[in-house]
């Protein structure tokens, strides 16, 4: 009967020292300041080399923005190009609402590459001239884009950001072949 008592002591003992540890924990989690918004800033790319590179290598003229509203406000995160992958032109930012809008371009069919960067996006009735070229607007569960299909490549502007900022980039769109 005595190893019964004591071993019904050891665990009422350890239950009480894990509710003591458990409330010290609330108490350190609750008034100790933790701050999420201290993560790193996001790092910035200069794509400018690897622009007049692509302009080389792509068999369709290549487009980055050139003049957007607030220019110093937007930031380039991402930039790349995959000759093998359809001759593929990724170009991302943050528009200065830090809403992500990317330029995607490629040689591949033009359903199949829009539904992949814009993330499932389909295509709607909906089309608006831009700096003189005919957009098609695809709506979106994540993003939304703006597709314009060139004789050869297809161009799309897609991302998080409001309409308007998709508009503002495929505005600002410049798009040359360097020989």
């Amino acid at each position: 009967m005595a190893g019964t008592r004591s071993s019904k002591q050891t665990v009422r003992n350890m239950l009480q020292s894990l509710a003591v540890i458990g409330i010290a924990a609330a108490v350190i989690y609750v008034f100790i300041p933790h701050d999420e918004s201290d993560a790193p800033p996001l790092k910035t790319v200069n794509y400018s080399v690897e622009l007049t590179t692509v302009r080389r290598a792509a068999p369709y003229p290549v487009a980055a923005p050139v003049g957007l509203p607030d220019q110093d406000k937007w930031r380039a995160t991402s930039v790349s190009y995959d000759g093998a992958k359809d001759n593929a032109w990724h170009l991302g930012f943050l528009d200065p609402q830090n809403q992500y809008v990317a330029v995607e371009q490629s040689t591949a069919p033009t359903e199949k590459f829009v539904t992949e960067v814009s993330r499932r996006a389909t295509k709607t009735e909906k089309s608006q001239q831009i700096a003189g070229a005919t957009w098609t607007f695809w709506d979106g569960p994540k993003y939304d884009a703006l597709v314009r299909e060139d004789q050869g490549s297809t161009t799309v502007v897609t991302g998080t950001a409001p309409y308007e900022q998709l508009v503002a980039m495929a505005g600002a769109l410049e798009s040359k072949k360097t020989a």
